[in-house]
């Protein structure tokens, strides 16, 4: 990856703009608001993995209104979170989210932890979810590097159309070097540099008229070079496993009665694809298996 200096442009050219442009177009989300408090952002983090924030929002206003701390999701059966979990894709954020809830209760007195080691021992959170929760609700210096900041930093500053398909060193110490000195300014260039990927640099048809920083951007000066490295992952759905278990979980969810066996086989018609569908969610910790061959969410 092409570092930052080989563009001349200084890091310090780039905050100004950016967070001006934050300020002014920064989407009102619940997450944003003071209210929100350390698990609000913590909770909006693990449902925008991999989700649109058109999705999450409802799932997170009902989550938030059921369990306002971390030791009220804690005090529920894990199955409970997948249920409330709804049709938000990759279930297994919520039973993460529920172990995690139930450490911050019992190793943090039910207040989510300030300090990125301790954030980062918690089960279920990555180096990026306990950057941005320290970033976002303690105003925190980290380079959170989600797949919007990555973008930026790969087009702005790296002069290529998209970054590699998993996080580098080299993207790392890129996202250090342009980190502003200041614990309140860097978390805004955080937040700024996401949304300025969300809404303007996006993957497809990127709107670089309305982008701040478009006179130093890199790859725009280059005249936009078409992407040169690995052909970029594409999400499938229809047909796959994760279709069969969305379907074999929605049943489980809608019900709060064991389901039998001949329920679950209901939701597809191909039985090796179902069965082995049923056995990653039972092996995942999603669905518990009864002894009368019924199936239920987990209750412990």
């Amino acid at each position: 990856m092409t570092a930052m200096t080989s563009t001349h442009t200084p890091p310090t050219s780039l905050h100004t703009p950016v967070i001006g442009w934050f300020e002014q177009h920064a989407r009102d989300l619940p997450w944003r608001r003071p209210e929100a408090g350390a698990w609000g952002v913590m909770v909006s983090e693990f449902m925008l993995q991999q989700t649109p924030v058109s999705r999450v929002l409802p799932v997170y206003e009902q989550w938030l209104a059921r369990w306002p701390r971390p030791a009220d999701l804690a005090a529920e059966a894990p199955g409970e979170a997948v249920r409330a979990w709804g049709r938000l894709g990759y279930p297994r954020r919520a039973l993460r989210l529920h172990g995690a809830a139930q450490a911050i209760t019992e190793r943090h007195g039910g207040d989510v932890p300030s300090e990125h080691n301790q954030l980062l021992a918690l089960p279920g959170i990555g180096e990026y979810t306990a950057a941005a929760v320290a970033s976002f609700a303690y105003g925190q210096r980290h380079a959170v590097l989600d797949t919007n900041v990555r973008r930026v930093f790969a087009r702005a500053a790296s002069g290529i159309q998209y970054p590699p398909n998993a996080t580098t060193a080299a993207e790392r110490k890129l996202a250090r070097a342009l980190l502003p000195e200041e614990d309140e300014r860097a978390a805004r260039w955080a937040a700024a540099t996401m949304e300025l990927g969300a809404l303007v640099c996006t993957a497809r048809n990127e709107d670089c008229s309305q982008c701040p920083i478009a006179s130093q951007c890199a790859w725009l000066l280059a005249g936009k070079p078409a992407h040169q490295g690995p052909a970029r992952r594409g999400q499938t759905y229809a047909g796959t496993d994760r279709q069969v278990r969305g379907r074999l979980l929605a049943v489980l969810r809608e019900s709060v009665a064991p389901v039998p066996q001949a329920a679950l086989d209901t939701v597809w018609d191909e039985p090796v694809q179902r069965a082995r569908a049923l056995d990653g969610l039972v092996a995942d910790g999603l669905v518990e298996p009864l002894a009368d061959g019924q199936y239920r969410l987990p209750l412990t």
